[in-house]
């Protein structure tokens, strides 16, 4: 399994995203193809997903990995939703589908 990102690669990831955005707008000053702007702007949106994606795992694994298992599953589902919630062409997923399912007890006599 991978090393999680450190706070510095995830600073560096960040500063190059900054950089393509001031790309964004210098081509948009210079009338650039609309196609082209498109392709760096989901560049960027691509490079916003893999920050989240970090951040979400150091998440997991600082956070809810310390908890208790009881709490585990909890925990677990308010990451997803948070995850969710953003996620693009997720819309209904985080609300619908994460609060609908059940997740079966550990022990089925705990449930009695």
């Amino acid at each position: 399994m991978a090393e999680p990102a450190s706070p510095e690669q995830l600073r560096a990831r960040l500063s190059r995203i900054e950089g393509q955005i001031r790309g964004i707008a210098k081509m948009l000053e210079s009338e650039r193809p609309c196609e082209d702007v498109v392709t760096q702007l989901m560049a960027v949106r691509s490079g916003i997903d893999t920050v989240g994606a970090l951040v979400l795992d150091l998440h997991l694994g600082n956070c809810i990995g310390c908890a208790e298992p009881t709490e585990r599953v909890e925990l677990l589902r308010d990451s997803m939703r948070m995850w969710w919630r953003f996620a693009p062409g997720a819309a209904g997923f985080a609300v619908g589908a994460v609060e609908a399912t059940e997740v079966a007890p550990a022990n089925p006599e705990a449930a009695n």
